[in-house]
């Protein structure tokens, strides 16, 4: 029984033409699969100056989208108390840049016991953030959390201070939610603005400002552009708060929980960039940092 007769009757059976086509129309299916998953999102570029990281993208209003990074490192029993006397002093340096202007690399000193060596990564639909903590002293050093990136999303959204939160979400028990239609409080020692708090994390850890009395399901907060075609968000591997600023910003604030003497911990975050999908946007954030994980 003849059980290739296309092969054998084919002028393409030949050693070296039929396999050449194979493999050209393997390769055709596997970057076609490719370039859907980043679906009409443009390249992006990353540049840092002044504290500043500045990403560019035709996707964004005025092509270019400005975080802050990084912003503060925290100690522990930061809701009630002095935020000068929560943060703690660092100083950031860059390494590294490559010709693309897709990947930076960083140092930072934390109050000179710790060093944070750290990398921001252009790839396609989103950012990578990866960080290595290094406790260099002989004493646990008390880092509970920090703020790694302030993203300014007052132009994505078309909204000011007032109007942003309706365009804004994170997801609850009871699905996704926009932040207005959520249980907000306005007592903190530092007013405006409204934290997001994981089932893990103390109120008494937490930052200085309202604590919303919702628990949240994941942990994603993100936005819509003021054309309603796609969704910025955010999201780390170790979820201390989530945060609405007082800038018209949003904030995925990572979870340290501190540093014995010697020991380096490794932390992940990203920032996707994606058509107005919102179960997309789960698929992939379960994808990039799964489900079992205790602290997300």
């Amino acid at each position: 029984m003849n059980l290739f007769p296309f092969c054998q009757s084919s002028r393409w059976f030949r050693p070296a033409g039929f396999w050449v086509a194979l493999i050209l129309a393997l390769l055709s299916l596997g970057l076609g699969g490719l370039s859907s998953a980043c679906a009409g999102v443009p390249p992006m570029t990353v540049a840092w100056t002044n504290n500043l990281l500045t990403v560019r993208n035709s996707v964004f209003p005025d092509g270019k989208l400005e975080i802050l990074y990084l912003e503060a490192f925290c100690h522990s029993n930061s809701w009630a108390r002095d935020w000068g006397q929560t943060k703690i002093p660092h100083r950031t340096t860059l390494l590294a840049a490559n010709s693309s202007g897709t990947r930076l690399k960083f140092r930072t000193e934390v109050s000179g016991e710790v060093e944070v060596l750290h990398e921001v990564a252009a790839r396609g639909d989103h950012l990578d953030f990866d960080f290595k903590f290094i406790n260099h002293s002989r004493d646990p050093v008390d880092i509970q959390w920090f703020q790694p990136a302030c993203i300014r999303v007052g132009s994505f959204t078309g909204a000011d201070q007032a109007g942003y939160t309706a365009r804004s979400f994170v997801f609850t028990d009871d699905g996704l939610k926009t932040l207005d239609q959520l249980h907000r409080t306005t007592q903190a020692r530092y007013l405006g603005g409204q934290v997001y708090l994981p089932p893990w994390t103390l109120p008494a850890d937490a930052n200085p400002r309202p604590l919303c009395s919702d628990r949240l399901a994941n942990g994603l907060v993100g936005c819509y552009s003021a054309d309603g075609r796609w969704i910025l968000a955010t999201a780390s591997s170790r979820t201390h708060e989530l945060f609405e600023g007082v800038y018209v910003c949003l904030h995925s604030d990572p979870l340290v929980d501190g540093l014995k003497p010697g020991e380096t911990k490794v932390l992940r975050q990203k920032v996707y960039i994606l058509p107005n999908d919102p179960q997309a946007l789960l698929r992939r954030y379960h994808r990039d940092f799964g489900t079992s994980r205790v602290r997300w």
